[in-house]
């Protein structure tokens, strides 16, 4: 169980580094397993939701994996709610954040808290970013 939580948490901090923009050194295979990880669901899991078979899916997350075609690499853009884009490079174009996921559950409980609290948050995240205010 140990072991997993580890493995759990050293994706965490991979897929906060690349969509922090520090790391271009991650492939398909890569940023798939952190993904996958990430959002806690198992290769045969993405594989129902894509529509292939847990089989392909196994093939692009393997020590030797091999790349997906365009088709699949987008099925399985869509399945996790991320762009090709982002499976390929670790990065979005542009540096936009899909809203899908943690980003559109960040949005819903940023959209319930009053406003001094949205102030706060604006204010840490401005702060976090080193962002002037405008």
């Amino acid at each position: 169980m140990l072991c997993y939580h580890i493995t759990v948490i050293k994706s965490i901090v991979r897929f906060v580094i690349r969509r922090l923009g520090y790391d271009n050194a991650m492939g398909f295979r890569d940023v798939l397993r952190d993904e996958m990880a990430y959002q806690g669901i198992t290769a045969r899991e993405l594989a129902e939701r894509a529509g292939l078979r847990k089989r392909t899916v196994d093939n692009y997350v393997m020590a030797d994996a091999q790349e997906p075609s365009v088709t699949n690499a987008h099925k399985i853009a869509t399945a996790l709610g991320v762009s090709v884009e982002y499976l390929v490079t670790g990065r979005e174009y542009g540096g936009i954040v899909p809203m899908t996921g943690e980003v559109l559950d960040l949005v819903r409980n940023f959209a319930r808290l009053p406003s001094d609290r949205r102030e706060l948050v604006l204010r840490l995240v401005k702060d976090l970013g080193g962002h002037e205010e405008t």
